[in-house]
Protein backbone atom coordinates (compact mmCIF):
# COMPACT_ATOMS: atom_id res chain seq x y z
CA UNK A 1 0.00 0.00 0.00
CA UNK A 2 1.26 3.38 -0.85
CA UNK A 3 1.07 6.64 1.13
CA UNK A 4 -1.76 8.31 -0.61
CA UNK A 5 -3.81 4.87 0.15
CA UNK A 6 -3.59 5.66 4.01
CA UNK A 7 -6.54 6.94 5.79
CA UNK A 8 -7.02 10.56 6.08
CA UNK A 9 -5.77 11.92 9.10
CA UNK A 10 -2.59 9.67 8.59
CA UNK A 11 0.58 10.08 7.59
CA UNK A 12 -0.60 10.09 3.92
CA UNK A 13 1.63 13.03 2.61
CA UNK A 14 0.11 15.53 0.42
CA UNK A 15 2.20 16.99 -2.14
CA UNK A 16 -0.86 19.58 -3.73
CA UNK A 17 0.77 22.68 -4.72
CA UNK A 18 4.14 21.46 -5.02
CA UNK A 19 6.44 23.78 -7.16
CA UNK A 20 8.51 22.05 -10.03
CA UNK A 21 11.83 21.10 -10.09
CA UNK A 22 14.35 23.57 -8.15
CA UNK A 23 16.97 24.37 -10.79
CA UNK A 24 20.64 23.54 -9.46
CA UNK A 25 21.63 26.88 -10.98
CA UNK A 26 22.41 29.30 -8.89
CA UNK A 27 21.53 27.31 -5.71
CA UNK A 28 25.49 27.53 -4.29
CA UNK A 29 25.07 31.26 -3.49
CA UNK A 30 21.28 30.35 -1.87
CA UNK A 31 22.81 28.42 0.40
CA UNK A 32 25.34 31.20 1.14
CA UNK A 33 22.87 33.13 1.90
CA UNK A 34 21.27 30.01 3.91
CA UNK A 35 23.66 29.85 6.24
CA UNK A 36 24.64 33.65 6.62
CA UNK A 37 20.99 33.80 7.68
CA UNK A 38 21.11 31.00 10.15
CA UNK A 39 24.12 33.01 11.33
CA UNK A 40 22.38 35.98 12.46
CA UNK A 41 19.91 33.75 14.68
CA UNK A 42 22.10 31.84 16.32
CA UNK A 43 24.53 34.10 17.22
CA UNK A 44 22.14 36.16 18.62
CA UNK A 45 21.41 33.92 20.78
CA UNK A 46 25.18 33.75 22.33
CA UNK A 47 26.88 37.31 21.35
CA UNK A 48 24.68 39.03 24.27
CA UNK A 49 25.98 36.96 27.37
CA UNK A 50 29.41 38.36 27.86
CA UNK A 51 28.56 41.98 27.10
CA UNK A 52 26.26 41.83 30.20
CA UNK A 53 28.21 43.72 32.50
CA UNK A 54 28.92 46.33 29.92
CA UNK A 55 25.50 46.78 28.90
CA UNK A 56 24.20 47.05 32.40
CA UNK A 57 26.93 49.42 33.41
CA UNK A 58 25.41 51.76 30.79
CA UNK A 59 21.88 51.27 30.64
CA UNK A 60 21.19 49.66 34.31
CA UNK A 61 18.41 47.85 34.90
CA UNK A 62 20.40 44.28 36.34
CA UNK A 63 16.97 43.45 38.01
CA UNK A 64 15.43 42.86 34.40
CA UNK A 65 18.54 41.91 32.19
CA UNK A 66 17.58 38.71 32.05
CA UNK A 67 15.06 39.50 29.93
CA UNK A 68 17.35 39.99 27.01
CA UNK A 69 17.69 36.53 26.26
CA UNK A 70 14.12 35.88 27.26
CA UNK A 71 12.62 38.05 25.95
CA UNK A 72 14.54 37.07 22.19
CA UNK A 73 13.69 33.18 23.04
CA UNK A 74 10.09 34.14 23.90
CA UNK A 75 8.99 36.44 20.58
CA UNK A 76 11.33 33.09 18.54
CA UNK A 77 9.03 30.57 19.83
CA UNK A 78 5.72 31.62 19.46
CA UNK A 79 6.29 33.12 16.15
CA UNK A 80 7.65 29.75 14.45
CA UNK A 81 4.26 28.50 13.61
CA UNK A 82 2.44 31.42 12.20
CA UNK A 83 5.91 32.10 9.93
CA UNK A 84 5.70 28.55 9.10
CA UNK A 85 1.70 28.52 7.94
CA UNK A 86 2.99 31.88 5.93
CA UNK A 87 5.56 30.34 4.01
CA UNK A 88 3.36 27.53 3.08
CA UNK A 89 0.16 30.38 1.87
CA UNK A 90 2.36 32.94 0.49
CA UNK A 91 5.77 30.98 -0.58
CA UNK A 92 9.19 31.01 1.39
CA UNK A 93 11.43 33.64 -0.19
CA UNK A 94 9.20 37.09 1.28
CA UNK A 95 8.66 35.61 4.48
CA UNK A 96 12.57 35.21 4.59
CA UNK A 97 12.73 38.31 3.34
CA UNK A 98 10.87 40.16 5.52
CA UNK A 99 12.12 38.21 8.79
CA UNK A 100 15.72 39.66 7.75
CA UNK A 101 14.33 43.10 7.83
CA UNK A 102 12.51 42.72 11.13
CA UNK A 103 15.57 41.24 12.51
CA UNK A 104 18.08 43.92 10.90
CA UNK A 105 15.39 46.30 11.95
CA UNK A 106 15.49 45.75 15.96
CA UNK A 107 18.83 45.19 15.71
CA UNK A 108 19.57 48.64 15.03
CA UNK A 109 16.87 50.01 17.84
CA UNK A 110 18.90 47.46 19.75
CA UNK A 111 22.02 49.45 18.89
CA UNK A 112 20.72 52.85 19.94
CA UNK A 113 18.65 52.05 22.72
CA UNK A 114 18.76 54.56 25.79
CA UNK A 115 17.59 52.24 28.65
CA UNK A 116 17.14 48.49 29.47
CA UNK A 117 13.26 48.38 29.07
CA UNK A 118 13.75 49.92 25.43
CA UNK A 119 16.67 47.23 25.01
CA UNK A 120 14.17 44.52 26.12
CA UNK A 121 11.65 45.93 23.98
CA UNK A 122 14.12 45.58 21.35
CA UNK A 123 15.45 42.44 21.14
CA UNK A 124 11.68 40.99 21.48
CA UNK A 125 11.34 42.73 17.72
CA UNK A 126 14.72 40.83 16.77
CA UNK A 127 12.96 37.67 17.92
CA UNK A 128 9.91 38.52 15.74
CA UNK A 129 12.71 38.60 12.68
CA UNK A 130 14.33 35.61 13.80
CA UNK A 131 10.99 33.44 14.01
CA UNK A 132 11.12 33.75 10.44
CA UNK A 133 14.52 32.94 9.92
CA UNK A 134 14.97 29.73 12.16
CA UNK A 135 11.81 27.80 10.54
CA UNK A 136 11.97 29.19 6.68
CA UNK A 137 15.83 28.65 6.35
CA UNK A 138 15.13 24.94 7.57
CA UNK A 139 12.04 24.94 4.97
CA UNK A 140 13.90 26.40 2.23
CA UNK A 141 17.19 24.03 2.81
CA UNK A 142 14.30 20.65 2.64
CA UNK A 143 13.37 22.30 -0.91
CA UNK A 144 16.45 23.00 -2.52
CA UNK A 145 17.55 19.34 -1.88
CA UNK A 146 16.19 15.90 -2.99
CA UNK A 147 15.99 13.39 0.02
CA UNK A 148 19.41 11.87 -0.80
CA UNK A 149 20.99 15.42 -0.39
CA UNK A 150 19.48 17.17 1.97
CA UNK A 151 21.78 15.80 4.51
CA UNK A 152 24.55 17.76 3.02
CA UNK A 153 22.87 21.32 3.84
CA UNK A 154 21.13 20.18 7.24
CA UNK A 155 24.52 19.41 8.05
CA UNK A 156 25.93 22.98 6.73
CA UNK A 157 23.10 24.26 8.82
CA UNK A 158 24.00 22.25 12.18
CA UNK A 159 27.59 23.46 11.41
CA UNK A 160 26.38 26.68 11.74
CA UNK A 161 24.93 26.61 15.08
CA UNK A 162 27.94 25.00 16.05
CA UNK A 163 30.53 27.38 14.92
CA UNK A 164 28.01 30.32 16.32
CA UNK A 165 27.64 27.85 19.67
CA UNK A 166 31.69 28.64 20.21
CA UNK A 167 32.52 32.06 18.70
CA UNK A 168 29.36 34.25 20.13
CA UNK A 169 30.34 34.67 23.65
CA UNK A 170 34.18 35.16 22.46
CA UNK A 171 32.79 37.77 19.39
CA UNK A 172 30.75 39.46 21.79
CA UNK A 173 32.74 39.88 24.34
CA UNK A 174 35.52 40.96 22.09
CA UNK A 175 33.55 43.84 20.73
CA UNK A 176 32.27 44.97 23.88
CA UNK A 177 35.50 45.27 24.89
CA UNK A 178 37.17 46.84 21.86
CA UNK A 179 34.29 48.86 19.92
CA UNK A 180 31.57 49.35 22.59
CA UNK A 181 28.36 46.95 23.28
CA UNK A 182 26.25 48.60 20.82
CA UNK A 183 28.53 47.17 17.78
CA UNK A 184 27.22 43.28 19.13
CA UNK A 185 23.77 44.55 17.20
CA UNK A 186 25.28 46.74 14.35
CA UNK A 187 27.46 43.94 12.97
CA UNK A 188 24.54 42.23 11.95
CA UNK A 189 23.60 44.99 9.53
CA UNK A 190 25.97 43.82 6.74
CA UNK A 191 25.75 40.07 7.09
CA UNK A 192 21.98 40.87 6.80
CA UNK A 193 22.06 43.21 3.99
CA UNK A 194 24.38 40.91 2.03
CA UNK A 195 21.70 37.57 2.81
CA UNK A 196 19.02 40.05 1.50
CA UNK A 197 20.63 40.41 -1.59
CA UNK A 198 21.97 36.98 -2.21
CA UNK A 199 18.14 35.90 -1.47
CA UNK A 200 16.28 38.47 -3.63
CA UNK A 201 18.83 37.71 -6.64
CA UNK A 202 19.78 34.30 -6.71
CA UNK A 203 16.67 32.28 -5.15
CA UNK A 204 13.63 32.28 -7.29
CA UNK A 205 10.90 30.01 -6.16
CA UNK A 206 9.68 28.08 -8.94
CA UNK A 207 5.85 28.21 -10.23
CA UNK A 208 3.25 26.43 -8.05
CA UNK A 209 -0.32 25.34 -8.10
CA UNK A 210 -2.26 28.56 -7.09
CA UNK A 211 -5.15 28.32 -4.83
CA UNK A 212 -8.56 28.33 -5.27
CA UNK A 213 -9.62 31.50 -4.61
CA UNK A 214 -8.07 34.15 -2.24
CA UNK A 215 -5.65 32.92 0.42
CA UNK A 216 -6.99 33.80 3.88
CA UNK A 217 -4.58 34.30 6.69
CA UNK A 218 -6.02 32.72 10.07
CA UNK A 219 -5.00 36.07 11.76
CA UNK A 220 -7.02 35.20 14.60
CA UNK A 221 -5.39 31.47 15.05
CA UNK A 222 -2.57 33.82 14.83
CA UNK A 223 -2.74 35.67 18.18
CA UNK A 224 -4.47 33.18 19.94
CA UNK A 225 -1.20 30.62 19.06
CA UNK A 226 0.68 33.96 20.32
CA UNK A 227 -0.81 34.65 23.11
CA UNK A 228 -1.24 31.22 24.88
CA UNK A 229 3.20 30.97 23.97
CA UNK A 230 3.63 34.51 25.29
CA UNK A 231 1.96 33.82 28.62
CA UNK A 232 2.89 30.04 29.19
CA UNK A 233 6.55 31.09 28.46
CA UNK A 234 6.49 33.91 31.01
CA UNK A 235 5.32 31.97 33.66
CA UNK A 236 8.11 29.58 32.94
CA UNK A 237 10.97 31.50 32.63
CA UNK A 238 9.73 34.16 35.58
CA UNK A 239 8.55 31.26 38.14
CA UNK A 240 10.66 31.30 41.02
CA UNK A 241 12.91 34.06 39.76
CA UNK A 242 10.73 37.17 39.68
CA UNK A 243 7.89 35.38 41.55
CA UNK A 244 7.18 31.94 43.66
CA UNK A 245 5.83 29.39 41.95
CA UNK A 246 2.52 29.28 43.32
CA UNK A 247 2.29 32.72 43.64
CA UNK A 248 -0.76 34.95 42.59
CA UNK A 249 1.28 35.92 39.09
CA UNK A 250 2.26 32.73 38.38
CA UNK A 251 -0.86 30.91 38.59
CA UNK A 252 -2.56 33.95 37.03
CA UNK A 253 -0.39 33.86 33.87
CA UNK A 254 -0.75 30.06 34.20
CA UNK A 255 -4.36 30.13 34.19
CA UNK A 256 -4.46 32.56 31.21
CA UNK A 257 -2.35 30.21 29.25
CA UNK A 258 -4.39 27.52 29.58
CA UNK A 259 -7.56 29.37 29.05
CA UNK A 260 -5.80 30.53 25.77
CA UNK A 261 -5.16 27.27 24.15
CA UNK A 262 -8.62 26.31 24.95
CA UNK A 263 -9.84 29.25 22.66
CA UNK A 264 -6.92 28.20 20.28
CA UNK A 265 -8.10 24.58 19.91
CA UNK A 266 -11.60 26.65 19.40
CA UNK A 267 -10.01 28.77 17.07
CA UNK A 268 -8.08 26.51 14.47
CA UNK A 269 -10.55 23.64 14.87
CA UNK A 270 -13.15 26.06 12.63
CA UNK A 271 -10.18 28.04 10.54
CA UNK A 272 -10.36 27.60 7.23
CA UNK A 273 -6.62 27.83 6.79
CA UNK A 274 -5.41 26.93 10.41
CA UNK A 275 -2.08 28.13 11.98
CA UNK A 276 -1.62 24.87 13.64
CA UNK A 277 -3.64 21.96 11.80
CA UNK A 278 -4.72 19.39 13.17
CA UNK A 279 -3.31 16.97 11.06
CA UNK A 280 0.27 18.26 12.88
CA UNK A 281 -0.71 16.05 15.62
CA UNK A 282 -2.84 12.95 13.67
CA UNK A 283 -0.33 11.70 11.99
CA UNK A 284 2.01 9.65 13.30
CA UNK A 285 5.44 10.45 12.22
CA UNK A 286 4.97 14.01 12.97
CA UNK A 287 3.62 13.93 15.98
CA UNK A 288 6.67 11.52 17.58
CA UNK A 289 9.17 13.85 15.73
CA UNK A 290 7.36 17.00 17.70
CA UNK A 291 7.15 14.97 20.98
CA UNK A 292 11.13 13.63 20.42
CA UNK A 293 12.22 16.94 19.64
CA UNK A 294 10.55 18.46 22.40
CA UNK A 295 12.28 15.37 25.18
CA UNK A 296 15.78 17.02 22.69
CA UNK A 297 14.45 20.05 24.76
CA UNK A 298 14.41 19.33 27.39
CA UNK A 299 17.36 17.28 28.01
CA UNK A 300 19.41 20.11 26.35
CA UNK A 301 19.29 22.28 28.82
CA UNK A 302 21.19 19.95 31.05
CA UNK A 303 24.70 20.54 29.69
CA UNK A 304 24.01 24.33 28.14
CA UNK A 305 22.30 26.02 31.62
CA UNK A 306 24.34 23.70 34.62
CA UNK A 307 27.41 22.68 33.11
CA UNK A 308 29.34 25.94 32.83
CA UNK A 309 28.21 26.52 36.13
CA UNK A 310 29.72 22.63 37.38
CA UNK A 311 32.79 22.96 35.90
CA UNK A 312 33.70 26.37 37.62
CA UNK A 313 31.75 25.60 41.03
CA UNK A 314 32.72 21.99 41.35
CA UNK A 315 36.24 21.58 39.23
CA UNK A 316 37.34 24.97 39.88
CA UNK A 317 37.76 25.91 36.33
CA UNK A 318 38.09 29.70 34.88
CA UNK A 319 35.36 30.65 32.50
CA UNK A 320 37.43 29.94 29.39
CA UNK A 321 38.24 26.72 30.16
CA UNK A 322 34.43 26.21 31.93
CA UNK A 323 33.25 26.72 28.20
CA UNK A 324 35.33 24.38 26.50
CA UNK A 325 34.05 21.49 28.36
CA UNK A 326 30.56 22.65 27.03
CA UNK A 327 31.90 23.45 23.43
CA UNK A 328 33.34 19.81 22.51
CA UNK A 329 29.63 18.85 22.01
CA UNK A 330 29.56 21.04 19.16
CA UNK A 331 32.68 19.66 17.37
CA UNK A 332 31.25 16.07 17.72
CA UNK A 333 27.66 17.16 17.20
CA UNK A 334 27.91 18.28 13.41
CA UNK A 335 30.32 15.97 12.52
CA UNK A 336 27.96 12.71 13.79
CA UNK A 337 24.81 14.83 11.91
CA UNK A 338 26.81 14.44 8.67
CA UNK A 339 27.51 11.05 9.00
CA UNK A 340 24.12 9.56 9.87
CA UNK A 341 23.00 9.88 6.42
CA UNK A 342 25.06 6.48 5.62
CA UNK A 343 23.11 4.81 8.85
CA UNK A 344 19.53 6.27 7.76
CA UNK A 345 19.91 5.32 4.84
CA UNK A 346 21.03 1.80 5.87
CA UNK A 347 18.20 0.62 8.87
CA UNK A 348 16.01 4.10 8.45
CA UNK A 349 15.16 7.41 10.03
CA UNK A 350 13.25 6.12 13.22
CA UNK A 351 16.10 3.60 13.95
CA UNK A 352 19.41 6.06 13.76
CA UNK A 353 17.29 8.40 15.65
CA UNK A 354 16.59 5.42 18.37
CA UNK A 355 20.07 4.39 18.43
CA UNK A 356 20.98 7.89 18.78
CA UNK A 357 18.63 8.76 21.77
CA UNK A 358 19.02 5.32 23.48
CA UNK A 359 23.19 6.24 23.08
CA UNK A 360 22.49 10.26 24.63
CA UNK A 361 20.38 8.45 27.57
CA UNK A 362 23.38 6.06 28.81
CA UNK A 363 25.78 8.87 28.26
CA UNK A 364 23.72 11.26 30.66
CA UNK A 365 23.36 8.60 33.28
CA UNK A 366 27.06 8.17 33.40
CA UNK A 367 27.46 11.73 34.35
CA UNK A 368 26.76 11.24 37.90
CA UNK A 369 28.70 8.17 38.33
CA UNK A 370 31.35 10.57 37.45
CA UNK A 371 34.26 11.09 40.86
CA UNK A 372 34.08 13.77 43.03
CA UNK A 373 35.40 16.66 42.01
CA UNK A 374 36.59 15.03 38.97
CA UNK A 375 39.11 16.16 35.97
CA UNK A 376 38.20 18.31 33.49
CA UNK A 377 38.94 15.73 30.79
CA UNK A 378 35.73 13.46 32.02
CA UNK A 379 32.95 15.56 31.59
CA UNK A 380 34.45 17.18 28.52
CA UNK A 381 34.26 13.67 27.36
CA UNK A 382 31.13 12.73 27.95
CA UNK A 383 30.00 15.58 26.27
CA UNK A 384 32.02 14.90 23.06
CA UNK A 385 29.88 11.83 23.03
CA UNK A 386 26.77 13.22 23.48
CA UNK A 387 27.14 15.59 21.37
CA UNK A 388 28.10 12.57 18.56
CA UNK A 389 24.77 10.84 20.01
CA UNK A 390 22.50 13.40 19.44
CA UNK A 391 23.69 14.26 15.94
CA UNK A 392 22.45 10.95 15.29
CA UNK A 393 19.09 11.27 16.84
CA UNK A 394 17.92 15.36 15.81
CA UNK A 395 19.19 15.37 11.89
CA UNK A 396 17.74 12.08 10.86
CA UNK A 397 14.08 12.96 12.09
CA UNK A 398 14.34 16.53 10.56
CA UNK A 399 15.12 15.29 7.02
CA UNK A 400 12.64 12.49 7.61
CA UNK A 401 9.66 14.18 8.84
CA UNK A 402 10.27 17.10 5.94
CA UNK A 403 10.33 14.42 3.67
CA UNK A 404 7.49 12.80 4.41
CA UNK A 405 4.93 15.76 3.44
CA UNK A 406 4.72 18.21 0.24
CA UNK A 407 6.20 21.53 -0.45
CA UNK A 408 2.84 22.77 0.58
CA UNK A 409 2.87 21.28 4.35
CA UNK A 410 6.66 21.40 4.85
CA UNK A 411 6.90 24.78 6.38
CA UNK A 412 4.36 24.02 8.92
CA UNK A 413 5.69 20.62 9.49
CA UNK A 414 9.24 22.33 10.18
CA UNK A 415 7.91 25.36 12.17
CA UNK A 416 6.22 22.65 14.73
CA UNK A 417 9.26 20.49 15.70
CA UNK A 418 11.23 23.28 15.93
CA UNK A 419 8.65 25.12 18.18
CA UNK A 420 8.23 21.92 19.97
CA UNK A 421 11.58 21.61 20.50
CA UNK A 422 12.34 25.75 21.70
CA UNK A 423 9.23 24.85 24.04
CA UNK A 424 11.18 21.62 25.42
CA UNK A 425 14.05 24.28 26.37
CA UNK A 426 11.65 26.70 28.31
CA UNK A 427 9.60 23.51 30.48
CA UNK A 428 13.33 22.15 31.01
CA UNK A 429 14.76 25.27 32.40
CA UNK A 430 12.05 26.11 34.58
CA UNK A 431 11.84 22.33 35.77
CA UNK A 432 15.67 21.76 36.33
CA UNK A 433 16.30 24.97 37.90
CA UNK A 434 13.84 24.31 40.38
CA UNK A 435 14.97 20.74 40.80
CA UNK A 436 18.44 22.16 40.94
CA UNK A 437 18.04 24.68 44.13
CA UNK A 438 15.59 22.00 45.81
CA UNK A 439 18.40 19.96 45.60
CA UNK A 440 20.59 22.45 47.22
CA UNK A 441 18.27 23.62 49.80
CA UNK A 442 18.23 20.04 51.16
CA UNK A 443 22.09 19.97 50.91
CA UNK A 444 22.73 22.88 52.59
CA UNK A 445 19.73 22.88 55.13
CA UNK A 446 22.55 21.49 57.67
CA UNK A 447 25.96 23.16 56.29
CA UNK A 448 28.74 24.22 58.99
CA UNK A 449 29.20 27.97 59.09
CA UNK A 450 27.40 31.17 58.25
CA UNK A 451 26.80 30.73 53.57
CA UNK A 452 24.58 30.39 51.05
CA UNK A 453 21.06 28.74 51.64
CA UNK A 454 19.67 29.64 48.43
CA UNK A 455 19.39 29.21 44.83
CA UNK A 456 22.23 27.46 42.88
CA UNK A 457 23.35 31.41 41.67
CA UNK A 458 24.27 32.58 45.02
CA UNK A 459 25.60 28.92 45.87
CA UNK A 460 28.16 29.54 43.01
CA UNK A 461 28.60 33.47 43.56
CA UNK A 462 30.10 32.07 46.66
CA UNK A 463 32.46 29.53 45.63
CA UNK A 464 33.90 32.32 43.15
CA UNK A 465 34.84 34.57 45.48
CA UNK A 466 35.72 32.01 48.47
CA UNK A 467 37.39 34.65 50.98
CA UNK A 468 34.75 34.42 53.60
CA UNK A 469 34.11 30.64 53.43
CA UNK A 470 36.39 28.07 55.47
CA UNK A 471 37.98 24.90 53.71
CA UNK A 472 34.96 23.20 55.18
CA UNK A 473 31.96 25.32 53.74
CA UNK A 474 33.70 25.62 50.66
CA UNK A 475 33.73 21.50 50.18
CA UNK A 476 30.19 21.16 51.70
CA UNK A 477 29.02 23.99 48.51
CA UNK A 478 31.00 22.37 46.19
CA UNK A 479 29.42 18.77 46.81
CA UNK A 480 26.07 20.40 47.30
CA UNK A 481 26.53 21.77 43.56
CA UNK A 482 27.44 18.59 42.40
CA UNK A 483 24.88 16.90 43.81
CA UNK A 484 22.73 19.28 42.36
CA UNK A 485 23.70 18.90 38.90
CA UNK A 486 23.84 15.18 38.81
CA UNK A 487 20.11 15.61 39.91
CA UNK A 488 19.65 17.71 36.82
CA UNK A 489 21.40 15.16 34.28
CA UNK A 490 18.95 12.61 36.05
CA UNK A 491 16.10 14.28 35.12
CA UNK A 492 17.50 14.51 31.85
CA UNK A 493 17.98 11.11 31.45
CA UNK A 494 14.25 11.25 31.93
CA UNK A 495 13.82 13.21 29.26
CA UNK A 496 15.48 11.35 26.76
CA UNK A 497 13.62 8.18 27.79
CA UNK A 498 10.54 9.85 27.16
CA UNK A 499 11.96 10.77 23.63
CA UNK A 500 13.25 6.94 23.19
CA UNK A 501 9.42 6.16 24.07
CA UNK A 502 7.76 8.45 21.65
CA UNK A 503 9.37 6.72 18.94
CA UNK A 504 8.92 3.51 19.95
CA UNK A 505 5.18 3.91 20.65
CA UNK A 506 4.08 6.45 18.18
CA UNK A 507 6.95 6.41 15.13
CA UNK A 508 6.17 4.02 11.95
CA UNK A 509 8.53 1.43 11.19
CA UNK A 510 9.35 3.08 7.94
CA UNK A 511 8.75 6.94 7.10
CA UNK A 512 6.28 7.55 4.24
CA UNK A 513 8.62 9.60 2.26
CA UNK A 514 8.45 11.30 -0.55
CA UNK A 515 11.60 11.00 -2.93
CA UNK A 516 11.32 14.53 -3.72
CA UNK A 517 7.74 15.86 -4.36
CA UNK A 518 9.36 19.00 -6.06
CA UNK A 519 10.50 16.58 -8.78
CA UNK A 520 7.06 15.19 -9.54
CA UNK A 521 8.33 11.71 -8.28
CA UNK A 522 6.01 9.14 -6.97
CA UNK A 523 6.13 8.53 -2.95
CA UNK A 524 8.61 6.15 -1.79
CA UNK A 525 8.58 4.94 1.57
CA UNK A 526 11.49 4.67 3.32
CA UNK A 527 12.88 1.13 3.21
CA UNK A 528 14.25 0.44 6.65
Amino acid sequence: MSVFDEAPGTDAAIPGGAPDAVPARGRGPVVAALMMGMALAALDGTIVSTAVPQIVGDLGGFAVFSWLFSGYLLAVTVTLPVYGKLSDTFGRKPVLIAGVIVFLTGSVLCAFAWNMAALIAFRIVQGLGGGALQGTIQTIAADLYPLKERPRIQARLSTVWAASAVAGPALGGLLAESAGWRWIFLINVPVGMITLYLVGRYFTEPARTAPAGRPRVDWAGALCVFATGALLLTALVQGGVAWAWFSPPSLALFAGSAGCAALTVYVERRAAEPVIPGWVWRRRTIAAVNLALGGLGLLMVAPTVFLPTYAQSVLGLNPTAAGFVLSVMTLSWPLSAALSSRLYTRIGFRDTAITGITLALLILLAFPLLPFPGRAWQPALLMLLLGGALGLFQLPLIVGVQSTVGWSERGTTTASVLFCRQVGQSVGAALFGAVANATLAARLAHAPGPGPTGDLDSVAHALRHPADLSAEAADVLRRAVASAVDHVYLGAALAATASLLALLTLAPRRFPTLDHPARGSAPNPDRA
